[in-house]
This record gives structure tokens, C-alpha cells and sequence, in this order.
């Protein structure tokens, strides 16, 4: 059976406090100096930039991912990831089959504008 699930929160404490926006990757390459395999995205965000992230989204080859459209947090702060200073959040679950920490990107079922707010 999995984990309990956490305290009940309002939207105000925490959904509202995040932005989390569209976007489309552009490029995926080998993330240098990571701890474990991990793939350094190129993420377009429309009005918001183009932003970097480094996430263990492995289980898709670099093909896979051009092209995505997937959620980010916008608005967390930079984290230097190995060589690397990751600068989105890129939202995620758990891969099937794989080790702890591989994940597979959350996308819409249809396609929609670049930085498009989650609500």
C-alpha cells in the first residue's frame, strides 16, 4: 500500500503560490556531472523565456522529449544540478519499471498555448 496521504491545505497556501506553466522542449542532451543519468532540457515557456532544467527524465530517448509539451514550476528557486544550474521545475511521476527517481513528464491530452497557467 503506498504512502498516507498529506494534511488537508486551501488552494491560497499552496496551488495559488506556485506558477506552473506550459511549455515545449526544445533540446535534450546528456546532463553533465549528475550524480545519476539525467537529461539537461531546453524548455520554451512563450512569453516567459526559455529556461533550463535538469531533470531524471531518462526513460525517453532525446526524440522523445523534443517537442513535449510539459508542465513547470516557474517560480522556484535555481538549483545548481551537477554542472548545471536548473532553473524550471519540470513536473513528473514515477516511470513504470523503473529504479526510484526516474520519472515521466505530465502533459495535456491536447495541445495548448506555450505558458498557459495550470489552475
Amino acid at each position: 500500500m503506498g504512502t498516507e496521504l498529506k494534511p488537508t491545505v486551501t488552494p491560497a497556501e499552496t496551488l495559488d503560490r506556485l506558477d506552473i506553466r506550459l511549455g515545449r522542449v526544445l533540446r535534450a542532451e546528456p546532463a553533465p556531472g549528475t550524480p545519476k543519468p539525467a537529461w539537461r532540457l531546453t524548455v520554451d515557456f512563450g512569453k516567459y523565456g526559455t529556461r533550463l532544467s535538469v531533470g531524471r527524465f531518462t526513460g525517453h530517448t532525446p526524440e522523445e522529449l523534443v517537442g513535449a509539451q510539459v508542465l513547470g514550476v516557474l517560480n522556484f528557486e535555481p538549483r545548481p544540478v551537477g554542472d548545471s544550474v536548473s532553473e524550471v521545475l519540470i513536473l513528473g511521476v514515477q516511470f513504470p519499471g523503473a529504479p526510484s527517481g526516474e520519472a515521466t513528464f505530465l502533459t495535456p491530452a491536447a495541445t495548448a498555448k506555450l505558458g498557459s497557467k495550470v489552475f
